[in-house]
């Protein structure tokens, strides 16, 4: 922890919400948080941040010498300790050390104070799948989100089709929404045969497979994409199997009684959630990525498969559209024969996976980090010049 009297700061100030930080667990927003905050820091010396953990940093997460970190009690994991550490301890903190600016990646603001605010909103699948999620956690979205959007001084969203939810859903005008894609980490490229071998040998005995990556969340329709797969094998009989790379931190009923029905289950493998480094193999050394949410603000998976020349089946709905282009398959993720339609399209026709593989590997290039930390900034300077 380090004192706020040890603050000494030259230009402008900017406070940043790193607390999804944290080394091993990272997920979608921490990942935004980290590759576009280490290339901002990088290339804007002439300005001093500090980042704001709710936990002990980690050293790797300071990226330069005019970063420097504060820890700020309570560890905010639960809807209450997310209202303490934003409505009393921030702005606590706020007026020692005065900030021109917050950056929030992940959407919450403080209300309770006056500091300019930039709010990075990756999604509102709270507003149109509310049951998806824990009753407290979805009161208090419900509750401050809107609130949030309004007060924010800009607004980035990683999507077209987020910026234009978050207008429709809470009036906000489209002049406050700058639009900022999610990258693609650089590990991600493609493997020779015989790597793609040896991570089948490890993770699905040896046979090709089909891929999903992601929490095992109910939006992510794992529940008709289990059902999918099982009506694709019955169709094919094939060896192909059904990777699942996630935890089963959001598993439900309907998932597992549809699992335990399933004529093929022994062709469904769960891994768990993995190590970065695996997660790049697992990618690059699968048959296709199955990625048929109900909703997504972005969907990160989609691009990774494409850097690894890995052809891709997603959602018609919502973002993922935007984000695959004409570089996917898509089908209706609320029918289950669309989803396995798809499948056995891909199984079957070598010349369509390497339509699709060539056109991803011209679609991944919009999608890069640097492209997100030059956007980012861009939006941080309109702040800045509203501040000014």
């Amino acid at each position: 922890m380090v004192s706020l009297k040890t603050f000494t700061f030259a230009s402008m100030l900017i406070a940043v919400n790193t607390r999804m930080l944290i080394p091993g667990k990272m997920e979608g927003i921490g990942y935004f948080t980290l590759e576009s905050m280490k290339r901002i820091t990088v290339s804007h010396p002439e300005h001093d941040f500090i980042f704001l953990f709710d936990r002990k940093h980690d050293p790797a997460f300071i990226f330069s010498s005019n970063v420097k970190p504060l820890s700020i009690f309570p560890p905010a994991r639960h809807p209450i300790l997310w209202y303490l550490w934003y409505e009393w301890s921030l702005p606590f903190v706020f007026k020692k050390i005065k900030p021109d600016l917050f950056v929030s990646t992940d959407g919450y603001l403080s209300l309770s104070s006056g500091v300019k605010t930039l709010a990075v909103i990756h999604d509102l699948n709270f507003e149109h799948y509310p049951k998806d999620l824990p009753i407290f956690n979805r009161l208090f979205y419900k509750y401050f989100f809107p609130k949030y959007a309004d007060k924010a001084t800009r607004i980035a969203t990683v999507s077209e089709f987020t910026k234009n939810d978050v207008v429709k859903t809470y009036g906000v005008n489209a002049s406050k929404i700058d639009i900022v894609y999610n990258g693609v980490g650089e590990k991600f490229k493609p493997v020779t045969d015989e790597v793609k071998q040896s991570v089948r040998n490890k993770h699905s005995t040896g046979s090709r497979y089909f891929l999903f990556v992601g929490a095992l969340h109910q939006r992510k329709n794992i529940a008709n994409l289990l059902r999918a797969f099982d009506e694709f094998q019955k169709k094919s009989s094939s060896d192909i199997k059904l990777l699942l790379v996630g935890q089963k931190r959001w598993w439900t009923k309907e998932m597992e009684d549809v699992y335990l029905t399933m004529s093929n289950k022994s062709d469904v493998i769960f891994t768990g959630r993995v190590s970065e480094d695996d997660l790049v193999l697992i990618t690059a050394s699968a048959f296709a990525v199955t990625y048929v949410s109900t909703f997504e603000g972005f969907g990160i998976p989609i691009v990774e498969a494409m850097k690894c020349d890995v052809p891709v089946i997603t959602g018609n709905v919502t973002s993922m559209p935007e984000i695959a282009g004409d570089a996917a398959l898509l089908c209706d993720p609320f029918s289950v024969t669309s989803i396995s339609d798809a499948m056995t399209l891909l199984f079957s026709d070598e010349n369509l996976r390497n339509t699709l593989i060539n056109k991803g590997r011209l679609r991944h290039q919009k999608f890069s980090w640097q492209n997100t930390a030059d956007s980012l900034w861009a939006c941080i300077e309109k702040c800045i010049s509203q501040i000014n």
